[in-house]
Parts: C-alpha cells; structure tokens; sequence
C-alpha cells in the first residue's frame, strides 16, 4: 500500500526526470538540496551546479525516460528511493538508451521532500 509520502516522493523524482528532459534548471534546483550530487556510472561525483551546466549546454542531453521500476522506503523524515528508467540520452557525445538506475536519498523539509543527491548505475 502507497502511502502519503511514498506518492510526494514518487512526484518529486518524476518532477526531477521531467526537469531534466525540459533543461529546467530553475525548476530542479527547488527539489535538490544545495548540496546535492550525483554520482555517475564511472563513480564521479559531480556536484549540483556542475551537472547543471552541463544540462544547459546540453553535453548532458535527456531525451526521454521511461519508468520500468520503483522503490521507496519512508524512515521518518528521510527516505530512499531507488528507481529504474530506460533513459535516451546522450551523454559527453555519445546518445544511447541507457538503462540507469539511480538510489536517492531524500529528507523531508517543511512539507517538502528534498533529493540530496543520486548515486547512478546500470540495471
């Protein structure tokens, strides 16, 4: 059974994937913390306003992304999420349909759940 924070954590993420397609920076940097990292599949950990940039400029291109699984576990105020995507992307030159993985972990703050940073892989 979904509960509450399950469903506005599920939307945060949703909202962060359609961000990312949209090059909505403005619209992602409300959801990430502003420590916020993601680690990539070759294990670098690149901070928020890095990734950002690259966003902008589009060496990180997102395409599309297509929810294949979920998970999320609700622990008070803080949370993890783990989800699955077939993600189009083309990334420093070379597009592919990637089959990311990312673990998230969130805290809730004033309401709101918050993504202070994303650890990526394949599935």
């Amino acid at each position: 059974m979904v509960n509450k924070d399950e469903t506005q954590i599920l939307s945060v993420i949703r909202q962060l994937a359609k961000g990312m397609i949209e090059r909505d920076i403005t619209g992602m940097n409300r959801i990430l913390d502003k420590e916020y990292t993601l680690t990539h599949m070759t294990g670098y950990v690149q901070p928020k306003a890095e990734w950002f940039n690259e966003v902008i400029k589009e060496s990180m291109k997102y395409y599309s992304a297509s929810e294949v699984f979920h998970t999320v576990t609700v622990n008070g105020n803080k949370a993890t999420a783990t989800m699955q995507n077939l993600v189009d992307a083309r990334i420093w030159g070379s597009r592919n349909t990637w089959r990311l993985q990312q673990v998230m972990r969130l805290e809730k703050r004033d309401g709101q759940w918050i993504i202070l940073n994303s650890v990526a892989s394949v599935f």
